[in-house]
């Protein structure tokens, strides 16, 4: 299959005035614009002064994992006829800040939660679940472990 590109653009919204005359002369935030799309705005992580109403770099790579593992996992249960009628999860990403101040994410966890319809092979769900960090893009694009921990409920 060809390659496929992916476009964004990032706008740094934090210049006071002052551009970057100093350390403590401007904000670290910015906006997601994608043409077409609603704009994302940012900032870095409150641990290092950001803005905690916003999203940070951290919270959008777990996110980004986490929908992906979503959309796959929804994909195969439409194609093996289980039928989902709620899902949610709450991931947990750790990090780790070295030397010098550079961190990095060490492990994800991701914590699906999944109802499906009254009279579903729970045990084919499972194991579509299983399948899915083969395909999920960003799974598969990210150099730290992840780890899930599915739960499922029955409606009714």
């Amino acid at each position: 299959m060809p390659n496929h590109d992916y476009t964004t653009r990032i706008l740094w919204t934090g210049n006071r005035g002052e551009g970057t005359a100093h350390y403590k002369a401007y904000d670290r935030t910015w906006d997601i614009a994608v043409p077409g799309r609603a704009v994302v705005h940012c900032s870095n992580d409150p641990l290092l002064g950001g803005d905690p109403g916003k999203m940070n770099p951290e919270d959008l790579l777990l996110s980004a994992l986490s929908a992906c593992h979503m959309l796959w996992f929804l994909h195969y249960a439409s194609d093996a006829g289980v039928v989902v009628t709620s899902y949610s999860d709450c991931p947990v990403g750790v990090g780790e800040v070295g030397r010098g101040g550079a961190g990095r994410f060490v492990n994800a966890t991701l914590r699906p939660h999944v109802v499906v319809k009254a009279g579903t092979d729970v045990a084919v769900a499972e194991a579509i679940h299983h399948r899915i960090h083969e395909v999920c893009f960003i799974a598969r694009s990210v150099n730290f472990p992840v780890d899930c921990e599915l739960t499922f409920a029955v409606e009714g």
